[in-house]
């Protein structure tokens, strides 16, 4: 475990990392100290080859993350406003570039810098408690960064509806509108957290690896250079031996169905 006043950093025996923060708050908030204390254990973690998935999430079930620090940002001015959404900036790149699957512990509130941090990563997993909004431009500032992955995930109206009037949905409208992959009762939280883990750790590791980066590259590319990028992945994956093995595994599983 490696434990810092913003974090904590878990790594399991089967390679599940668990990056909880934990500096204080009881909502999360994410003030600069935190941002850059997340932010640096992300990129040390990425360098773990044994890490095979991650999960990110807050400190108890108030809150993932309640945003970013309203104290703080009420004494920025221009210079430093650009400085400090940089930052945050970092984090939420820093989880979008992790090089294996990354899921969000959505539990109570996950608002504004919370909710794009959210939307950073690869599967998101609520409760019927959760809830969630961009409140920025109820305090005088606009929705930015990483906002602008919602359009993709719940569409344009509905990002148009949160961005514009700061107003919450609870954690059903979040799923039937695309944000959540999985919806469940809070005190199934971290069953669901497991269930996801158990299929992760069931898939080859270099085969995820590559799916993850390979889906990453999607985002900014065309079709057409999306499909060579894919037949290139496809190649690279039997520069070793896994393609191999589990192919393997799976007709030897095939074979015995047969046979019983």
């Amino acid at each position: 475990m490696s434990r810092r006043d913003s974090h904590t950093l878990t790594v399991s025996a089967e390679g599940i990392a668990t990056l909880q923060i934990a500096n204080g708050t009881p909502l999360n908030i994410l003030d600069s100290r935190t941002i850059a204390g997340l932010t640096g254990a992300l990129r040390e973690a990425a360098s773990d080859r044994a890490i095979r998935m991650l999960v990110l999430r807050g400190s108890g079930d108030k809150a993932f993350v309640g945003g970013a620090d309203i104290k703080e940002m009420a004494t920025l001015e221009p210079a430093s406003a650009r400085a400090f959404i940089t930052r945050l900036h970092d984090l939420c790149e820093a989880a979008r570039d992790f090089p294996v699957p990354t899921v969000a512990r959505l539990s109570g509130w996950c608002l504004g810098g919370g909710m794009e941090l959210a939307a950073c990563c690869d599967i998101r997993v609520g409760t019927t408690a959760s809830r969630f909004a961009m409140p920025e431009v109820r305090i005088g500032i606009p929705s930015v960064i990483h906002a602008r992955l919602l359009p993709r995930l719940i569409g344009e109206g509905r990002t148009r509806l949160l961005l514009l009037t700061g107003s919450a949905i609870d954690g059903p409208t979040a799923e039937r509108w695309g944000f959540l992959e999985k919806l469940v009762e809070p005190d199934a939280l971290d069953d669901a957290i497991v269930q996801v883990a158990a299929e992760i750790l069931e898939c080859g590791p270099a085969g995820v690896r590559l799916q993850k980066s390979l889906l990453r590259s999607w985002e900014g590319q065309t079709i057409e250079r999306s499909l060579e990028a894919s037949i290139e992945a496809f190649g690279a994956a039997y520069e070793g031996s896994e393609p191999h093995e589990y192919m393997q595994r799976f007709l030897e599983k095939m074979q015995a169905k047969r046979a019983g």
